[in-house]
């Protein structure tokens, strides 16, 4: 008991000590520069998406963020620095929809892809569009379906990777419009397109950021777009929905994340920022014209689509009878 009473004044003196330190710290955020990991590398629809929030956010935080390529491992090195970095707001990850089905396809990753993370904002989202050959003897969804159904098996489709987005919005058409089609996969979406033009492939689900210059020269053909609207950028193209097969609705979307300890007032204050930054007419603007669209969501509600699309494209994967890897 008197041990008890010379014990209990220490151990509160020093928990008064404490809660002013760590509420202090947490005031000055930020009072040096962030770093904002990208798992990939420079070019593509991440990256641009750092660069272009990373000036705005310094501006109105007063201190740097300083945009940090770490690709590899399909993504895995550059999440697991975020994952293992000290929970303090000065590591952030910009990840995609891609970092939620990396556990589908792996027999083990050294972090929980939703565990280890704290969602702090949505920042875009982007459709898929579905483009055939010029030579493919179809003009809209309706006919593509019959001519899969006449030669099934036949039809071929590139996909920028094995189980990431292209590949699992195929995989859904397939399901939903009952048909049977090959896969060709990848390395990346670049030799994918690219194979596409040549007309190696017949079609392929492509990001508008990478495919809009191709379908405003001819050079490809647009049937429709997944998600519940058309593009500002191609108004003429069709959702899945209007070419009467509505289920086809894979979108990717975007996000900024921090590791999972981080204080909520540091995450709630990163929130703040970066939705009145991706509610800005200039951001909106240059978003629009990479095919990307606002994707303005608050932690709770990032987490909630996180994790919902975390089932539903983990379904898509056993679907479509994915090996997993090592």
């Amino acid at each position: 008991m008197f041990g008890f009473r010379l014990a209990a004044p220490t151990l509160i003196a020093g928990l008064l000590v404490a809660v002013p330190h760590q509420s202090h710290s947490q005031q000055d955020y930020p009072n040096r520069a962030v770093r904002i990991v990208v798992p990939y590398p420079p070019g593509g629809s991440v990256d641009f998406l750092a660069r272009l929030m990373s000036p705005k956010l310094s501006e109105a935080l007063g201190r740097q963020f300083v945009v940090e390529n770490r690709p590899g491992g399909n993504t895995i090195i550059g999440t697991e620095l975020v994952a293992r970095a000290a929970p303090d707001g000065y590591t952030l990850l910009l990840g995609a929809t891609g970092q939620i089905t990396i556990p589908h396809l792996y027999r083990k990753i050294p972090y929980d892809a939703i565990n280890d993370f704290a969602p702090i904002a949505g920042l875009a989202r982007s459709e898929f569009l579905l483009l055939t050959h010029r030579s493919l003897p179809v003009t809209s969804v309706r006919e593509l379906i019959a001519l899969a159904k006449r030669r099934p098996g036949e039809l071929n489709y590139a996909t920028s990777s094995t189980g990431g987005p292209t590949h699992l919005s195929a995989v859904q058409f397939e399901i939903v419009a009952k048909i049977k089609m090959q896969q060709i996969p990848y390395k990346g979406g670049g030799p994918a397109m690219a194979d596409l033009l040549g007309g190696q492939v017949q079609l392929i689900f492509s990001n508008p950021a990478s495919s809009i210059a191709f379908v405003t020269a001819g050079r490809v053909k647009a049937l429709a777009v997944t998600g519940d609207k058309r593009l500002e950028t191609l108004p003429n193209v069709p959702t899945f929905k209007e070419s009467g097969v509505p289920g086809v609705t894979t979108i990717n979307w975007y996000a900024l994340y921090a590791p999972a300890a981080t204080p909520r007032p540091i995450i709630e204050m990163l929130s703040r920022s970066t939705q009145k930054i991706t509610a800005m007419a200039d951001i909106k603007a240059a978003l629009v014209k990479q095919g990307l669209d606002s994707f303005d969501a608050s932690p709770e509600e990032l987490d909630r689509v996180r994790r919902a699309d975390f089932v539903t494209l983990g379904q898509l994967i056993k679907a479509a009878d994915v090996k997993l890897q090592d």
